[in-house]
């Protein structure tokens, strides 16, 4: 019968006919009996709307389906919302599972974090992991843990927690957002990446100690020309709330390429932090101007360290071409420079919006980048002189846990410090129109996000983290999360065998690609040789 009636009114415009039918019935009763205003300025608007379906020509679906197709734009708006709360399992991560969430509110509200009833998890699957106990749990006094970062050449190291925020620019977050990170880096003793977005007027009303973010734009250090300049850089670095400077080479989310902020979202206030003109479209290239060797690289480390007056320098990068980064190891060893540290950033993370092939599938997750990095240093003897920081989806005291077995000294997070903001991973950061405030300029909207309640729920984050990061190194017998190593995890292979993660991933014994780089893993015996400190291309 459909189909019949089909072939002589189309069924799909019953939605566009009913607006019309509508309104003209409320437009007689209007005339006459002066009542259903209401009824035919909304009908008539819909029917204005199916009108105008019917005449565009940009959308196939609301020229076949008139008034009624905006639903279907409708509901894919808020498909991620609908998944997150009706349909995905409290287990089932896209990217941060509900779980995960739900742990760093609940930290950050000072909530309890306890759950009764046993584990969702299924611990016979693949790939689950555990930590072995020890029936002589040890006592720890404080979980303030912190490290030394900073080599023989640095004159000012920084004492840094094991738990700090990661990089995420002024612009890419609001300003709420970024006071109120600060402050509660502040409170808690830890650092506040800036990001490469510099250091902007947000930053510093806090007084937070800050990890200054230097990219390859230089924003914040730049000349008229965009290229590094160090008398900007030194009036920056010397600033008593910067600790240390980063160097990023590369990034997680969107490894090897640049970015553009455009003209029209470059304010007053992000051009004066990134040091730019208002208004012209703002360029991140891909690959830094102020050197294009490893050995460059290496003496632009020693160059921000003796003009930040001997902070601590690193750089931080993804993994990608190994040679690179080997060419990277062989420069320190040829120059006797080396960074003070170095943070390796897995590909699967990313705050921001990055194109979907670089987000899946470029770059080496953290756990491949991690091993590889720790590895080299130790074959080239430089481990114990290279502080090594990690980020990658960190979000409990486990991940934490992680990473320093497979080989970081601390940890960095940004989705999780920004889920103790109030994000509820809408996954609308680069539309501006993020509902809880924290990656918006819309002044409107980040008015949501109250910058004293926010920094309290920073600060709870962190500490109740570290707190459940004592809790599991006392557990596992030992006095600091730097002793944990990949002897003590666990991983379970298939449904009938378990292996030590020391096991599953490769090692490489101190001093080991000095002397027989042959009988390690084949990354080092095919690349290791034929990477260069005077290039970063394969010899």
């Amino acid at each position: 019968m459909l189909e019949r009636l089909n072939a002589f009114y189309p069924v799909r415009y019953t939605a566009f006919g009913l607006c019309v039918l509508i309104a003209l019935l409320s437009l007689f009763t209007l005339v006459g009996f002066g009542v259903g205003g209401w009824y035919f300025l909304l009908f008539a608007g819909l029917s204005a709307l199916g009108l105008w379906d019917l005449r565009q020509t940009r959308s196939s679906v609301l020229r076949n389906y008139p008034v009624i197709g905006h639903l279907r734009f409708m509901l894919e708006k808020i498909r991620p919302e609908m998944r997150q709360y009706f349909l995905e399992s409290d287990n089932e991560a896209t990217p941060f599972s509900r779980s995960q969430r739900s742990l760093a509110y609940a930290r950050a509200k000072g909530e309890t974090d306890k759950r009764p009833f046993g584990t969702q998890h299924d611990q016979n699957a693949d790939g689950h992991e555990w930590l072995n106990h020890s029936l002589q749990p040890s006592h720890i006094a404080t979980h303030d843990f912190r490290l030394t970062i900073g080599g023989a050449a640095c004159a000012q190291p920084y004492e840094a927690s094991v738990f700090n925020i990661s990089a995420m620019s002024f612009g890419s977050l609001s300003a709420n957002a970024i006071q109120a990170l600060n402050a509660g880096a502040r409170r808690g003793g830890f650092a506040h990446d800036t990001g490469e977005g510099s250091i902007s007027a947000y930053h510093r009303l806090h007084g937070g100690d800050l990890i200054w973010e230097v990219a390859s734009g230089y924003f914040g250090c730049r000349d008229e020309d965009g290229r590094f300049s160090p008398e900007r850089f030194k009036a920056n670095a010397m600033d008593a709330q910067v600790k240390m400077i980063e160097i990023k080479l590369s990034q997680g989310a969107k490894p090897g390429v640049g970015g553009i902020l455009p003209g029209a979202k470059v304010t007053p206030e992000i051009a004066a932090a990134r040091g730019v003109p208002v208004g012209v479209d703002c360029i991140s290239p891909a690959s830094h101007s102020a050197f294009s060797t490893p050995l460059e690289l290496m003496h632009f480390i020693a160059q921000l360290r003796e003009l930040s007056g001997g902070k601590p320098v690193g750089f931080k990068l993804c993994i990608g071409h190994p040679w690179e980064w080997f060419a990277m190891v062989k420069a320190m060893l040829q120059t006797g420079i080396t960074p003070d540290f170095i943070v390796v950033d897995g590909s699967e993370g990313g705050t921001g919006a990055a194109p979907l092939e670089f987000t899946d599938h470029v770059g080496a997750p953290l756990q491949e980048g991690l091993r590889l990095v720790h590895n080299t240093l130790v074959g080239v003897n430089l481990r114990d002189r290279i502080s090594v920081g990690c980020a990658g989806k960190v979000i409990s005291a486990f991940d934490i846990v992680r990473a320093m077995a497979i080989g970081a000294d601390w940890c960095n997070s940004a989705r999780g410090f920004m889920f103790a903001l109030g994000c509820i991973q809408a996954q609308s950061c680069h539309t501006g129109t993020c509902p809880t405030g924290v990656t918006t300029q819309d002044p409107v909207r980040q008015q949501a996000l109250v910058v004293p309640d926010k920094a309290d729920r920073v600060y709870h984050f962190h500490q109740n983290t570290l707190k459940a990061l004592k809790e599991l190194v006392q557990a596992a017998g030992l006095q600091h999360p730097r002793e944990i190593t990949a002897h003590h995890l666990v991983r379970r292979v298939s449904e009938n065998e378990v292996r030590l993660l020391a096991n599953l991933l490769p090692s490489t014994p101190a001093g080991a690609l000095l002397t027989d780089v042959g009988a390690q893993h084949a990354v080092f015996t095919t690349y290791w040789g034929r990477a260069s400190a005077e290039r970063f291309t394969l010899g």
